[in-house]
Formats: C-alpha cells, structure tokens, sequence
C-alpha cells in the first residue's frame, strides 16, 4: 500500500487524505493500475508514476484552486496501467477550470489526445487501453465541480447513509437508457452485484452510443439521456456538498463482492467520529484487512476522501463544521 497521503494544503475549506495498493488479502493483482491526482491550494502535485508517489510543484497554478482524482487502469486491455498513469500527467498539465463546460471541454481534448497517443499500443494488442476517472475541480469560493467516465465512484456519506452521485457506465446503465430494465432491475444489476463489464471509459471509447461498436468520443450522461430515477446523477455537473457529511473517490475494488450495497451501506457506522480524512482512508482499508466482505475479489484499491470544513455562502459569509463529522 502507498503510504497515507494527507500533508495537503486545502484549509480552511477542506481535509484531503488518499491513499492506493494492490488490493487486500493473501492474493492480489500483480501491479497496482489504479491512480490518483491531488493538486492542492498551493499547487503541490501528488500522483502515481510506475506504482510509486511522485510529488511536483506546478509552476502558476493559481492560489485557492485545487483538483482531486481517482482512476482505475483497464488491464484487461493491456496498458492500463499506463494508460492511467498518461491520464494523471495530463491531469497535472490541464489548466485550472471554473465552470462545467471549461471542464468537460478540456478533458474531451485530453481523451482524444490521448486516444492518438496509444493507438500504436491498440494495434499491437488489438484493443484499446482505458481507465475509469471520477474527478472534482475545486475552484476557489465556488461548489466543486463533477467529471465522471467508467465505474469508480463518488459516495456521500453521511451519519445515516453512502449515498452514491454517480451512475457507474456498465452494460446496466444502457440497458436502463434503452428502457429495457427498470429502476429496481438496474439497482440489483449495479449495486446488488459487481460485474467487471464497463460500457465507457477515459481514452477507451463509448458503446452507449452503439451497443454493437466501441465509439471514439466520451458520452456525457445528462437527464436527456439517463432514465427520470437517475437525471439527477449527470456526470458533469456542479456539486452540492451537505454540512457534516464526507466525500469518498474510490475504485471498484472496495465493492467488488458477492452483496456490495451490504457492505458499503456498513460505512457510515465504519467512519463515525474519524478525527480527519485521514483516519477516514486508513478505517476503509482496515476493514477489508480485517473482515473482507464475503466474495471479495482481487483488485486494486484507491480511496480519496475530502472532508468539507467551512462553506462559503453566495454572500460571502463563512460557515465553519464540526470535526466529527456529524451534522
């Protein structure tokens, strides 16, 4: 496991802590292709380059703007590792974002940059690398801002509940665009279960547009697109953060397991009272140390959480939260 992350400069509006491995358990993966991007309010950099943290300082990147990601390599495409790894460089190279529209234009012009990039590697394997990227921008004095391709996710969790603000891009998902399953269907399909299909991911392509083909460009999941139960749920969009509730990036790993909203519905209790982020990573990954749910498979795991600590209101007053995490 990299060691615990969490020395970043995000005060007074948040508490940063990441940390990423192979997976749990006496059988892993032979290579850890997960990833992650913190760039904090001082423009100090962290991310993995072959397995390893590597830090950097970025030259002019502007005071109170922050960025945070996770990702999760498609090694089952061959390069996923690698392809993971070229997302989280470019992510250090994309300049910072105030709006949605800035964002997902930016990252659009990375994933087709990218796609060029490893197409001599699609050719040599017969498919193309991918990774999953579930992203916040943190501009200053403004809400967060969501990018989200692939199946990692992003959970609220809350005194009572993990709620979760994405909808994974599986096979699930377009059948529920297509109106071939209904609500409770897609819930059993994609929080009942775990199935390692994917339907879209970062440099790999959409099939949401085409079932029977991998298409080049991303496709946004928009209420014109998702069925009315999942509208809310938009991949780009601007977030709303609840007082006394913490946010989890994370891969699949943490719920790849025969009842996943069993288990992750176990986390509120699991983080209750964390003193920090910090304790809040180092308490996920001790639970899987110490009682693996049932039909844990081996994968990799990443886990980012970010902790409001002080909101800014539209008329500039500041509200600052409890440390316990609680409402």
């Amino acid at each position: 496991m990299s060691a615990l992350l969490a020395q970043f400069q995000f005060a007074p509006y948040y508490d940063v802590a990441v940390a990423s491995r192979r997976g749990c358990g006496p059988v892993q993966r032979a290579e850890n292709q997960d990833n992650f991007v913190v760039i904090d309010f001082a423009g100090q950099a962290c991310c993995l380059l072959e397995q390893r943290v590597r830090r950097t300082q970025l030259a002019g990147w502007p005071a109170g703007h922050g960025r945070v990601a996770v990702l999760d390599g498609m090694g089952g495409h061959g390069h996923g590792r690698e392809a993971a790894e070229a997302v989280a460089e470019g992510l250090l190279a994309l300049p910072p974002c105030r709006t949605v529209a800035e964002l997902a234009g930016q990252l659009d012009l990375l994933h087709a940059r990218l796609q060029r990039h490893f197409a001599t590697a699609a050719l040599a394997t017969g498919a193309r690398p991918g990774t999953t990227l579930t992203l916040l921008e943190l501009p200053p004095g403004a809400a967060p801002l969501l990018y989200h391709v692939g199946d990692s996710r992003l959970y609220e969790i809350g005194p009572q509940q993990a709620r979760p603000l994405t909808v994974d891009h599986v096979p699930a998902t377009a059948a529920a665009m297509a109106g071939q399953i209904d609500e409770h269907g897609w819930r059993q399909r994609v929080h009942g279960s775990h199935s390692p299909h994917i339907a879209q991911a970062f440099i790999l392509g959409n099939t949401f547009s085409n079932p029977a083909q991998l298409s080049d460009p991303l496709l946004g999941l928009t209420p014109l697109n998702l069925p009315t139960w999942l509208g809310e749920l938009a991949d780009r969009r601007v977030l709303t953060l609840r007082a006394g509730a913490a946010y989890l990036l994370a891969t699949d790993g943490f719920w790849s397991c025969a009842a996943p909203e069993r288990f992750v519905a176990g986390w509120p209790a699991l983080l209750a009272n964390a003193p920090d982020a910090g304790a809040m990573v180092t308490r996920l990954f001790d639970a899987l140390d110490r009682a693996p749910p049932a039909g844990l498979q081996a994968d990799n795991l990443t886990a980012l959480v970010l902790r409001p600590l002080l909101f800014r209101h539209c008329e500039g007053e500041e509200t600052a939260l409890p440390h316990d995490g609680r409402d």
